[in-house]
């Protein structure tokens, strides 16, 4: 699948996987490692970016937790009008962007955030467009936070694939992400393995 193909899936996207989809579930266990990610190594006026946010679960419960400068960018236009509908204080408070994180990200300046976080975004990634992760690295000024999968449970990632579909539909890369942030200078300071997903977290140096 080529990359305009593969955004353009995500940014029509309906049923499972949609803005929706996300918003009728609501925070979830990352939600709260993301959260106390944030309370031990940031202050809560911390300007926080979230690439592929779609309707906004992280963000809303982050805002809850006390942060409120929080951006937001996301393919699919639908998801801020159902951020309306489930979290209005955000939608009311946040700043947000639609398009594709490779248009967008490097319109921001260098250092524009303090954290720079991603759920299940940066590994829908084409392999053509790996130099955004570069992007990524250059505007976050402290931390930048990954909540992928990895392979956790028994139907992604397994037998060294390097890439596996989400409902035989949608590509999802299989990539080392401490070696990913690593080799662009960053420096891991935790890896929380959960159910689904590995959040890591990485120091700018």
């Amino acid at each position: 699948m080529d990359p305009e193909t593969n955004h353009r899936g995500w940014a029509e996207r309906s049923g499972d996987y949609s803005p929706a989809y996300y918003a009728e579930r609501g925070p979830n266990e990352v939600s709260d490692v993301l959260a106390d990610v944030f309370d031990l190594y940031v202050d809560e006026d911390a300007a926080v970016l979230e690439v592929g946010c779609s309707s906004g679960r992280h963000l809303a419960h982050l805002r809850e937790r006390g942060y409120e400068n929080l951006t937001g960018v996301d393919l699919n236009d639908e998801s801020f009008d159902v951020m309306a509908e489930y979290f209005p204080r955000l939608a009311e408070t946040g700043t947000f962007h639609v398009g594709a994180l490779e248009d967008l990200v490097p319109e921001f300046d260098d250092d524009a955030f303090d954290v720079v976080f991603s759920v299940e975004t940066l590994q829908h990634v084409h392999p053509d467009d790996e130099w955004v992760f570069d992007e990524l690295a250059r505007v976050a000024s402290n931390l930048l936070v990954t909540a992928e999968n990895e392979g956790n449970s028994p139907e992604r990632g397994r037998e060294g694939a390097e890439v596996s579909y989400v409902q035989d539909e949608f590509p999802l890369y299989h990539r080392n992400w401490k070696r990913v942030f690593s080799d662009r200078g960053l420096a891991q300071l935790l890896e929380e393995p959960g159910d689904r997903d590995t959040v890591r977290v990485f120091r700018v140096l």
